[in-house]
C-alpha cells in the first residue's frame, strides 16, 4: 500500500504537473489551428459556392425558333446578291414583324414593346449576318433560331421564379367578351388561391399596425417635448410633429381595418393587382390573366387567343408578383405558348467566351477582356522579368556595399508595399502624360504592372540568388571564371526557378488589379478585340468590376462567370510557380 501511495504522490510532483501543463497547452494550440484551417475553409468554401452559383446562369443561353419570309422585295429590292446591300436591310423591323406574325393579336402599343422584348436588339442582326452569308436564301421561308433577351432568359432560368401548377377539379367554362373573359368550374377550384390571398391581407394589416404603433410612439416622444419646451418655436415644432404622426397613425389603422375587412371569410371574392402572385389559366392553346376570383369563378384578361373549346384545363401562380419582376404575366403567358409548341432551345454559352463587351447582357462576352489581359500580361512580363532579374544579379553579386545600395534596397523594399493606385497615378502622369503613351492600351496598363511587379521580383530573386551555397562560387573562380562567368554561367542558372516562382507570383498579384488601369483609362467601354499593344483594350478585372456597377440582372450572371475566369487564371499561374520549383529545385 505504501509503494502504491508513493506512486501516486510521484505523478503529482511539480515535474509532471509541469509537462501535463505543456502538453495541454500543446494541445489547445494544435486545437486552434486546426479551428483557424477549419473557419478559413469554410470561409473559402461559401465564396466559391456564391460566385459559381451565380455563374451558372452565363453557362446557358435561350433561343426562340420563329418562322420567317425573307421576302426578296424587303431585303433585296434590285435582285443584286450582294451582301453589302442586303446587310443595309431592315432586319430589325423583320424580326419585329415575326413577331406579330406568330402574336396577331397584339395590337396595343405597349404590349408590342412588351412581345419585341422577348428578343434580344442583336437578333436581327445574327439573322442579316446568316443572310448575308447566304444570298440564296433570298426569297425563301426559313426557320430562324433568334436569340432571347436578358429578360427571357432570366425568366426560362427561372431567376423570376417559377409557375407554380395547383390541382383542379372541375370542369371549366370560358365566357368571351372581346379581351375579358368570364370563368366558371364545378368545384371550388380557386378557394385556395383566394385563402392565400386573405392570409397575405392579414399580413400586411399586421405589418401596417407595426407601423401605426411607431408612429404612435413618436406621438407620444413629440407630446412629451411640447410639454417640456420652454421656447415658443420648438413647441410649435413639436406639436406640428404630434399632428403629422397622429395623421399617419389614423391612416396606417384605416388601410389595416379595410384590408381586415376584406381578408373576412365571408366576403365573397378578392381582386387581383400587380402586387398579388399572378393567377393563371391555360385552356384551349390560350392564356387568361385573372385578375377577381371567387372560390369557384373569376374574371380575367385574355392574354393569348383561345383556340377554340377544351376540356383541359391548368391554373397556375407566379412565386413573384409582377410589380417586383421584370418580366410581365403578357411575357410569361407567350414564353410558355413558346415552349409548348417547342420553339424555346437553351443550350451552353459559347458566346460568353468568344463575343466582345456589350451594352446587352446576353450579347456580353470575355473575349476582349481576357485578349487584353493577354497583351497586357506580355507587355508586364517582357519588361518586369529582365529588369528585375539584372537588377537582383548587380545588387547581390556586383554592387559594392555601401550607403548608396543600402538607400537602393530600402527604397525596392518600400515600393513592395506602396499601394497599387499610386502606380495609377504614377502611369497617368508620365507614361501617359509625359511620354504620350495611348491611353487605354495594354502597353500603358503593362508598364504600370510591370513598375508595380518589379519590386517583387527583384526580392524574390535575390533570394534566390542568395539560396545558391557560396562554394558554387568558390569552385567557379577557383577553376579561372569571372565574376561575369560566375554570375551567368553557374548561379544564375540555379537560381532561375525561384526567380521564375516569384514573378509568376507577382504577374498573379498584377492579373487581379484594377485600382491603376482605371487610372489610365482600361475601364472605357471596348467592343473590338485588341490585335496588339497599341489598341484600345480593357482587362478581365476591369470587366469585372464594370460589369458589377451595370443595373441589369443577367450582368451579375455574367459579372460571377468572369471571376470564376479570372480565379481560373490565378490558380493555373500559382500552380505553375508550384511545378516550377518542385521540378528544378535543388537541395544543398
Amino acid at each position: 500500500m505504501s509503494a502504491r501511495t508513493s506512486l501516486i504522490n510521484a505523478g503529482n510532483t511539480p515535474v509532471t504537473l509541469r509537462l501535463k501543463k505543456r502538453r495541454r497547452a500543446e494541445w489547445r494550440l494544435k486545437a486552434y489551428g486546426i479551428f483557424a484551417i477549419t473557419l478559413a475553409m469554410l470561409a473559402l468554401v461559401a465564396l466559391l459556392n456564391s460566385v459559381v452559383r451565380n455563374a451558372a446562369g452565363a453557362l446557358t443561353e435561350s433561343y426562340i425558333e420563329l418562322p420567317v419570309t425573307l421576302a426578296a422585295d424587303d431585303i433585296d429590292p434590285d435582285a443584286t446578291a450582294d451582301p453589302k446591300i442586303i446587310l443595309r436591310a431592315d432586319f430589325g423591323g423583320l424580326t419585329k414583324r415575326t413577331l406579330r406574325a406568330v402574336f396577331p393579336s397584339v395590337k396595343a402599343r405597349k404590349a408590342k414593346r412588351e412581345l419585341y422584348d422577348l428578343l434580344s436588339n442583336g437578333a436581327g442582326f445574327e439573322l442579316a449576318e446568316m443572310v448575308s452569308k447566304n444570298t440564296a436564301l433570298v426569297g425563301q421561308d426559313i426557320t430562324f433560331r433568334f436569340l432571347a433577351s436578358d429578360v427571357a432568359d432570366l425568366y426560362l432560368q427561372g431567376s423570376y421564379g417559377a409557375l407554380i401548377e395547383h390541382t383542379n377539379h372541375g370542369d371549366l367554362t370560358v365566357s368571351l367578351d372581346g379581351d375579358t373573359a368570364t370563368v366558371s368550374s364545378s368545384t371550388p377550384d380557386f378557394q385556395t388561391a383566394l385563402d392565400g390571398l386573405r392570409a397575405e391581407l392579414l399580413q400586411h394589416s399586421a405589418h401596417l399596425r407595426e407601423q401605426a404603433a411607431m408612429q404612435d410612439a413618436g406621438v407620444v416622444e413629440f407630446m412629451r417635448r411640447a410639454e417640456a419646451a420652454t421656447d415658443a418655436e420648438a413647441k410649435a415644432a413639436a406639436q406640428a410633429q404630434v399632428t403629422a404622426r397622429s395623421a399617419a397613425r389614423d391612416a396606417l389603422i384605416a388601410q389595416a381595418l379595410e384590408q381586415e375587412q376584406r381578408a373576412d371569410a365571408g366576403q365573397s371574392g378578392e381582386d387581383l393587382t400587380k402586387s398579388s402572385p399572378s393567377l393563371l389559366i391555360n385552356t384551349a392553346g390560350g392564356w387568361i390573366k385573372l385578375t377577381r376570383i371567387e372560390a369557384d369563378s373569376g374574371v380575367g384578361e385574355v392574354l393569348v387567343p383561345l383556340k377554340g373549346e377544351s376540356s383541359d384545363w391548368s391554373l397556375y401562380t407566379t412565386e413573384l408578383p409582377e410589380d417586383a419582376r421584370k418580366v410581365s404575366d403578357r411575357q410569361i403567358a407567350w414564353i410558355e405558348s413558346l415552349k409548348q409548341a417547342g420553339q424555346v432551345d437553351r443550350v451552353f454559352n459559347w458566346r460568353f467566351f468568344t463575343a466582345s463587351d456589350s451594352r446587352e447582357p446576353e450579347l456580353a462576352g470575355i473575349r476582349g477582356a481576357a485578349m487584353g489581359t493577354f497583351w497586357t500580361m506580355l507587355v508586364t512580363f517582357s519588361l518586369a522579368f529582365p529588369i528585375g532579374v539584372f537588377s537582383a544579379i548587380y545588387l547581390e553579386e556586383f554592387a559594392p556595399k555601401n550607403k548608396f545600395t543600402d538607400f537602393i534596397e530600402v527604397n525596392i523594399n518600400n515600393l513592395a508595399a506602396v499601394p497599387s493606385i499610386i502606380f495609377g497615378l504614377l502611369g497617368l502622369a508620365v507614361i501617359i502624360g509625359f511620354f504620350g503613351v495611348p491611353r487605354s492600351a495594354p502597353l500603358a496598363g503593362g508598364i504600370v504592372m510591370a513598375l508595380m511587379t518589379l519590386p517583387t521580383i527583384i526580392i524574390a530573386s535575390r533570394a534566390a540568388i542568395a539560396a545558391v551555397p557560396p562554394s558554387i562560387r568558390d569552385a567557379a573562380l577557383g577553376v579561372g571564371a569571372s565574376r561575369m562567368q560566375t554570375a551567368f554561367h553557374h548561379v544564375l542558372p540555379l537560381s532561375v526557378p525561384g526567380m521564375l516562382t516569384g514573378s509568376i507570383l507577382g504577374m498573379a498579384r498584377a492579373l487581379g488589379e484594377t485600382a491603376p488601369l482605371i487610372m489610365i483609362g482600361m475601364v472605357a467601354f471596348i467592343v473590338d478585340v485588341p490585335s496588339g499593344i497599341t489598341d484600345s483594350a480593357t482587362v478581365l478585372p476591369v470587366q469585372v468590376y464594370r460589369w458589377s456597377d451595370f443595373p441589369e440582372r443577367a450582368f451579375e450572371a455574367r459579372t460571377a462567370a468572369a471571376i470564376c475566369v479570372l480565379m481560373g487564371f490565378l490558380i493555373a499561374m500559382n500552380a505553375l510557380a508550384i511545378f516550377l520549383r518542385r521540378k528544378f529545385e535543388r537541395r544543398w
